[in-house]
């Protein structure tokens, strides 16, 4: 068992890291600090075909995606690996959860208003609502 470190490019993931660090100590598990990559940010980055000397293949794009998780990586003293995915971050981390059979997946949620978070939706909320596994909601000081 694992456990899942959802991470994005933001001040919230070395948060979300260091409590998953906390949990994999305590249980004896490694930790998986996961990002995945949205379209957006895929298009963004100009790693579309399109946009590239030459066409991108998924591990490229899932090797960009497991950068940015190790970014948010500083000093880990438990076992730990970084991972890249692609698509819905929602969805794939679930997915990814189930597969790696984690013991918790840990996130951040992003302060919104009430009609923000109705309007908008939220990457956290949507895994705290599918995620088959525990999962810790972390509040870090600053985004």
């Amino acid at each position: 068992m694992v456990v899942v470190a959802a991470v994005d490019r933001s001040g919230r993931s070395s948060h979300v890291v260091a409590e998953a660090a906390s949990l994999a100590a305590a249980f004896d598990e490694p930790v998986h600090v996961v990002h995945a990559l949205t379209r957006s940010e895929f298009v963004d980055l100009g790693l579309t075909s399109a946009q590239a000397e030459k066409p991108k293949d998924m591990a490229e794009i899932r090797s960009a995606a497991a950068e940015m998780a190790e970014d948010a990586v500083s000093g880990l003293s438990v076992p730990y690996e970084t991972v890249g995915l692609v698509g819905d971050p929602a969805d794939e981390v679930t997915e990814y959860a189930d597969e790696q059979d984690a013991s918790y997946i840990v996130v951040s949620p992003r302060r919104r208003s009430r009609t923000g978070k109705m309007l908008f939706g939220s990457v956290a909320q949507s895994i705290l609502l599918n995620a088959s596994c525990p999962v810790v909601s972390t509040l870090a000081a600053e985004e």
